[in-house]
């Protein structure tokens, strides 16, 4: 059986989740998983700048299919979400530029699909990432539990949109991941 990775992004200028799992029929195993930080005395130029480039290496070394990277939800500080955004926007550059089917999930869709519960808390997503793949303990920082989440998401995800790809009229080419789009 055809195995699919799929690397999941957490957005963050400081801390950039990021974690990649192996989808073999309804088998998801994390692969790698960490986070890109950047020292807060760098400017947001050079912060960027290093997280294209770890993310560059990343998908390099790994070689996956799909990023699946989480939308941005902030209601209070405007400042953090800009550059927050900026970051988001990097990685996926990153992403396109590497080839890679790109897709997106608000945090509803993630803690629904990972505990069944669109409101679930962060320690329920976090225990069940470690149950889901079979981790002896939660992955440490939360952006790295999260960022596995996300692609957890993606993986639960994609046998419905190959069925809904298959029965799509050949001019419907486009797929709505989350609110992503497959080229």
């Amino acid at each position: 059986m055809d195995e699919q990775r799929i690397i999941g992004i957490d957005p963050g200028i400081a801390r950039m989740g990021y974690g990649i799992v192996a989808v073999a029929g309804n088998h998801t195993q994390a692969i790698d998983y960490g986070c890109i930080e950047t020292p807060p005395e760098w400017t947001v130029a050079q912060r960027l700048q290093k997280i294209y480039q770890d993310l560059r290496n990343i998908v390099v070394e790994y070689h996956p299919h799909v990023m699946a990277v989480e939308e941005l939800f902030f209601n209070r500080n405007t400042t953090t979400a800009f550059v927050v955004g900026q970051a988001r926007g990097v990685a996926l550059l990153a992403g396109v530029e590497a080839g890679l089917t790109m897709a997106e999930y608000t945090p509803m869709q993630v803690k629904m699909a990972v505990t069944g519960y669109g409101k679930a808390d962060k320690k329920q997503v976090q225990e069940m990432v470690r149950v889901l793949l079979n981790l002896a303990t939660v992955p440490k920082p939360d952006d790295t539990a999260d960022a596995l989440a996300v692609a957890i998401t993606h993986a639960h995800s994609t046998p419905m949109l190959n069925l809904v790809e298959r029965v799509a009229s050949p001019r419907a080419r486009t797929v709505n991941y989350g609110r992503g789009v497959k080229p």
